[in-house]
């Protein structure tokens, strides 16, 4: 009997994603269908939905349901059960035009160049993506890059229900990393736990991150290390490297039985507060009791301030999830406190000074970020040792010296007029 908390809006969890007789049967049938071109967040959507990570949904959203989400957190069509960001599929007002209600398409991955699922279209509609961009990101801006996909994206939703046929090549890729939730609450029940914490990473683990997880080691039974495998935006560490690096962390600083690491296909949008209460109902179907909210989770630039996500929990309902906050403070290395502290726990205020060799100069907090540790490492600079733990640094600086010789032979072959014409 599990103890863990139950999936959102469900007493299990809402599987799509077929198998055996029955997925050879409908690729049969999808090869023949009409297929509709995906972008890669809808392909991730498509394939959390797959593996029930996005329980209790069966399809893309129509439209009353993506203005309930958009205005409201609810969704009509189930009984308004709270979900905080929209999930819709766009096409192309020709596409469109050719689709009939109640026809049966293929869903094409634009990537992989294959079908990995089939809809039956139950409606086809127009929205204000405007009004969705303000709603979700809180701006229309256009350097926003979640604003820049909306905006980008066909005139024409189609939703209705689906069948998941694959989950391209994240098993392959992220073996012993990538999870379905019903894997991970296995093994979350293997562990004795029933209280976990979801630490959500798109970034390296740096001495931040590992001080929020020993944190949640202590108030939780274990902590769930639930890294993005999907796609970023450019100049974000590639998840391949982030997962060689955080394993480097997690085997010799974290006791084995309290932590478990795992990765999810689903591609950030960076809509911060939305975002979170999104990775909130994610991280209840993956079985975790509570979810890490640290400064400024799932933000980009200045768009939202550095404990809006934090703010955003108290704002629902107290019965829209099972599901809890764990609001930590900003974290830093104090120098004057010698260890690594928070806002509420140290007392010294005065900013750490460190030199261009990455040498102490005075002052107390060294202010950690995922931002300036690619920064400095992207600049060639040194990392102070209270950064990261070094084992971390030797693998980051291999991955952005890897990019300078990348670069160089780029360079030389065209100096040369080696470089071939693509």
């Amino acid at each position: 009997m599990s103890n863990l908390v139950n999936p959102h809006g469900s007493p299990e969890l809402k599987l799509l994603l077929l198998e055996g007789q029955q997925r050879d049967e409908e690729q049969k049938k999808a090869e023949s269908l009409k297929k509709i071109p995906m972008t890669s967040r809808e392909t991730s959507d498509l394939i959390m939905m797959g593996i029930g990570a996005f329980t209790p949904l069966n399809g893309f959203m129509g439209y009353d349901d993506w203005k309930g989400v958009c205005d409201d957190f609810l969704m009509p069509s189930k009984n308004n059960l709270f979900w905080p960001i929209p999930i819709t599929l766009s096409t192309e007002q020709d596409i469109a035009d050719s689709i009939k209600i109640g026809d049966e398409v293929a869903l094409w991955d634009t990537e992989t160049e294959s079908i990995i699922g089939t809809m039956k279209v139950n409606e086809k509609y127009t929205i204000d993506k405007q009004h969705e961009c303000k709603q979700t990101f809180t701006t229309n801006d256009t350097a926003h890059p979640g604003v820049q996909k909306i905006l980008a994206q066909g005139p024409i939703n189609l939703s209705g229900p689906v069948k998941v046929l694959s989950e391209s090549y994240y098993p392959q890729m992220f073996e012993g990393i990538y999870h379905r939730p019903a894997t991970a609450r296995a093994i979350f029940q293997e562990h004795g736990w029933d209280t976990v914490a979801a630490l959500q990473l798109r970034n390296p683990m740096h001495n931040s991150h590992a001080y929020l997880a020993w944190i949640a080691i202590e108030v939780c039974d274990g902590v769930y290390i639930h890294q993005l495998v999907g796609k970023l935006k450019e100049g974000d560490i590639p998840a391949e490297v982030r997962v060689k690096a955080i394993d480097a962390l997690v085997n010799k600083y974290f006791r084995k039985e309290r932590v478990v690491q795992g990765g999810y296909p689903m591609e950030m949008r960076y809509a911060g507060p939305r975002e979170a209460l999104l990775h909130a109902v994610f991280r209840q179907n993956y079985g975790c009791s509570h979810l890490i909210v640290g400064r400024d989770h799932a933000g980009v630039g200045d768009y939202y301030g550095p404990f809006d996500a934090q703010k955003i929990f108290l704002t629902i309902p107290k019965n829209a999830l099972e599901i809890k906050p764990l609001p930590l403070d900003w974290t830093f290395y104090c120098f004057k406190c010698g260890s690594m502290a928070s806002m509420k726990t140290c007392p010294h205020q005065d900013k750490a000074e460190i030199d261009e060799n990455g040498k102490y100069k005075g002052g107390a907090r060294l202010l950690l970020s995922g931002t300036m540790l690619r920064k400095l490492l992207s600049e060639g600079k040194p990392v102070p040792k209270e950064f990261s733990k070094p084992e971390v640094i030797t693998i980051l600086r291999e991955y952005y010296d890897s990019l300078e010789n990348k670069v160089e032979v780029k360079l030389h072959g065209a100096a040369t007029g080696d470089v071939k014409k693509q």
